[in-house]
């Protein structure tokens, strides 16, 4: 496995903020794979524009603009670009984590929910006219709201059973079919029951709570990459019945409707 030393080279700029924390900011095209590596540094990983996905043992992590990752030091996770993103990155060394006392709950990956103030304080680390003492402050003011903004709605749990893997990857490669547990069964060589139960286990959802999040997740990537597609079109496309149904499973996931949440993308 890879560990990328940081700082990495980079197209926009790369420097360190204040002791112990690097910024780099990066353009990344569509299509663009960043094969699995790991960083000795823990980093908060942002696309002030455009949709990107992070994979990681546990599942992948669909992060539209208003979405950020943060991944801890040397955990493996690649990046797929879904749309044309401005990266914005945060390193964060550990021991500048542990005396500043923020590295509490911050040992596993997880999504944070953009809010305008962060948003706006991640954009504000990146100006090269900051003195240090302004960049101190923005650096404690991303801290205090990063503490404060988990969000699980665009995180898939990925099972790490070999069967039930398999399975969960026939879903993936296509959610907007209709998937039966019990052909699903019979193509990864065991019974109803052991995949039902191996997904309960493995993800903490019921088989059909985890397909409805991939197909509300493959939702999430459509209404983030494509400006054109309309809701109706999208709930046929994914095999809802009804807008209605659409939207009612897609609140159930995120919080929101389908248009209140294109209209933050």
């Amino acid at each position: 496995m890879t560990i990328v030393e940081t700082p990495i080279k980079a197209v926009l700029g790369n420097r360190r903020s204040t002791a112990g924390v690097h910024l780099v900011a990066r353009d990344y095209a569509k299509g663009t794979r960043l094969d699995p590596h790991m960083h000795r540094e823990a980093q908060l990983v942002y696309a002030a524009r455009g949709t990107m996905q992070v994979t990681t043992p546990k599942g992948r992590w669909l992060v539209p603009p208003d979405r950020a990752v943060w991944v801890p030091s040397r955990l493996e996770h690649a990046i797929d670009v879904l749309a044309d993103i401005e990266m914005r990155t945060l390193y964060f060394d550990l021991p500048w984590l542990k005396r500043e006392q923020r590295d509490e709950g911050l040992t596993k990956e997880f999504v944070v929910r953009v809010s305008p103030l962060l948003h706006q304080a991640i954009l504000a680390l990146f100006d090269s006219r900051n003195t240090p003492e302004r960049t101190e402050l923005l650096v404690r003011l991303v801290m205090l709201e990063l503490h404060q903004a988990g969000d699980s709605a665009t995180f898939v749990p990925l099972p790490r059973e070999p069967r039930c893997r398999r399975a969960a990857m026939i879903v993936l490669d296509d959610p907007t079919a209709i998937h039966e547990i019990e052909t699903l069964a019979r193509a990864v060589g065991t019974s109803v029951r052991t995949l039902s139960r191996l997904f309960s286990a493995e993800t903490q959802l019921t088989f059909k709570s985890w397909c409805q999040r991939a197909r509300v997740a493959a939702a999430i990537e459509r209404l983030s990459t494509d400006a054109n597609v309309s809701v109706k079109q999208l709930a046929a496309q994914l095999g809802y019945a009804s807008v209605p149904a659409f939207s009612a499973a897609f609140r159930q996931v995120t919080g929101r409707t389908p248009t209140e949440f294109a209209r933050k993308v």
